[in-house]
């Protein structure tokens, strides 16, 4: 490239893949997106690094496992272990930088050249430009406790984060001069509270949404933290299946309403001539149950509509592709894959692999790219119902109204992850294995794991996923002296 690309990384909060037209889905929930798909590379199988929040926010920016960062849940960002990440990258290279949204990684918002934070809770922080109507929105928002709000949000669009983030970041660009600039537009939602003004609250009616693959009674064939989750839920709302169904519609709405917010931002790239040199990435961090086994939001486990996410890539020299790409990527793969279209060797440390090579249509070892590795828990032992701990003390459970569906309970332990093909195993601390064809079984209810038929593949996953935890022990830190750490400088392991 003869000058530096803008690059712009538009994040969702808990958006899962499938539900798109693209991905067969019958409701038309994402129309922009599904046209920008087939401007560059749309990924198929694109995994988080982990189904939560900061850990996968920390490995976009790291290029780290989870394992690796030490950031293992949403509270112990401090703990952070990396040496360079892409915001220093960047500002090494004379970038303007900028974040426009929710942050939830282990960089401040005071780090980038420009930082308008919003979220869960609404606007945070100073904020001159917030018209009273929005302070409104945002008292009302925080006031849901992130739980469904069940009639359309009395305030308009132009209220919404999503709306506002775009707002700001526009005037950001208009005024970063001409410095190449990077910009997180990190959108909060459709992470809960679920909430959505009109046209999108009447555009999927509950009565329209097509079922679900699973319902409640699917539990029984889950693990005790499935089951624990779904009877908190059953607690904590009364009307817990009507609730469901009106999470599902809200969020389908949400869908859209995001949708057009990034065609409201991507028609202003097209407008002022920048996106023939700005490289637009649209991830999300990890899904939503979104209905699945009686479920809504995350928590247990590693199942495909959490660890699955829309990976979508467009830009300078980026090739548009007719068909979807079936390459097992990660969103730890991101960092490395800018290095790489910057012109820049990998940093310590960084786990991820470029994918610079298949974007452009270079030559790239499908072998690396034949399966994806996920992670889950912070260690020890499983808490169950046996121990003495309670929702309340541990406070999994506030003001008797709201649910944190990420606590000890759901947490706890370690479980890893491979998808391979039609295959998915799932192997814990315990030794306790999980082995789904997902093409005759995608809602991971048939355990085939010490099937005498499937033998041979349980045996070939679990090896694979020998060979995934092994390569991602942390390399940090290097040997102090005479040994020489060699490395591809894709980060590929095999084929090349």
């Amino acid at each position: 490239m003869s000058q530096l690309p803008n690059i712009v990384i538009i994040m969702t909060d808990q958006q899962r893949a499938d539900l798109a037209a693209r991905e067969g889905f019958a409701l038309d929930t994402t129309p922009f997106l599904d046209s920008l798909a087939r401007q560059g590379a749309d990924f198929a199988r694109a995994y988080t690094s982990m189904p939560v929040c900061a850990p996968a926010r920390v490995s976009l920016f790291t290029g780290r496992y989870p394992s690796a960062s030490a950031v293992r849940t949403n509270h112990n960002l401090a703990d952070v272990r990396y040496e360079t990440d892409l915001l220093d990258v960047l500002k090494s290279l004379g970038y303007a930088t900028a974040l426009c949204g929710k942050n939830h990684s282990h960089r401040r918002g005071e780090e980038f050249d420009y930082n308008y934070s919003i979220s869960h809770g609404g606007g945070s922080g100073e904020d001159a430009s917030r018209t009273d109507q929005e302070a409104a929105f945002d008292a009302f928002l925080a006031g849901l406790h992130h739980m469904t709000h069940r009639e359309p949000t009395p305030f308009p669009v132009e209220c919404q984060g999503s709306y506002r983030s775009v707002s700001r970041a526009q005037r950001w660009i208009e005024s970063a001069g001409d410095r190449p600039f990077f910009l997180w537009l990190s959108f909060a939602e459709p992470h809960n509270p679920f909430q959505v003004p009109e046209p999108y609250f009447s555009m999927f009616p509950p009565e329209s949404l097509p079922p679900t693959r699973s319902d409640g009674s699917a539990v029984a064939a889950k693990s005790f933290k499935y089951q624990w989750t779904q009877r908190m839920w059953r607690r904590i709302i009364g009307d817990h299946d009507a609730a469901i169904a009106r999470t599902r519609a809200n969020y389908m709405g949400m869908l859209r309403l995001i949708d057009d917010q990034v065609k409201r931002f991507v028609t202003f790239l097209d407008e002022r001539r920048l996106r023939d040199n700005t490289i637009l990435i649209f991830v999300s961090d990890h899904g939503d149950f979104a209905g699945e086994y009686g479920l809504i939001r995350k928590g247990p486990e590693l199942p495909e509509v959490l660890c699955r996410i829309p990976l979508i890539v467009t830009g300078p020299g980026i090739l548009a592709r007719k068909d979807r790409m079936g390459a097992h990527v990660s969103i730890v793969d991101i960092m490395p894959t800018l290095c790489e279209a910057l012109g820049q060797d990998l940093p310590p440390g960084v786990q991820g692999r470029s994918l610079w090579p298949m974007l452009t249509g270079g030559d790239w070892p499908e072998q690396e790219f034949d399966s994806a590795y996920c992670e889950h828990g912070y260690g020890g032992l499983y808490v169950t119902d046996r121990d003495p701990l309670t929702a309340e003390a541990e406070g999994a459970v506030n003001d008797g109204c709201s649910f944190d569906c990420l606590n000890t309970w759901t947490q706890c332990g370690a479980m890893r992850m491979i998808r391979k093909g039609d295959w998915k195993l799932l192997y814990d601390m315990l030794g306790a294995g999980q082995l789904y064809n997902l093409a005759q079984d995608p809602a991971e209810l048939d355990n085939r794991f010490g099937d005498p038929a499937v033998s041979a593949i349980q045996s070939e996953l679990l090896g694979d996923l020998l060979a995934w935890m092994l390569r991602t022990q942390d390399p940090l830190p290097p040997p102090r002296r005479r040994y020489h750490f060699k490395r591809h400088p894709r980060n590929y392991a095999r084929g090349q």
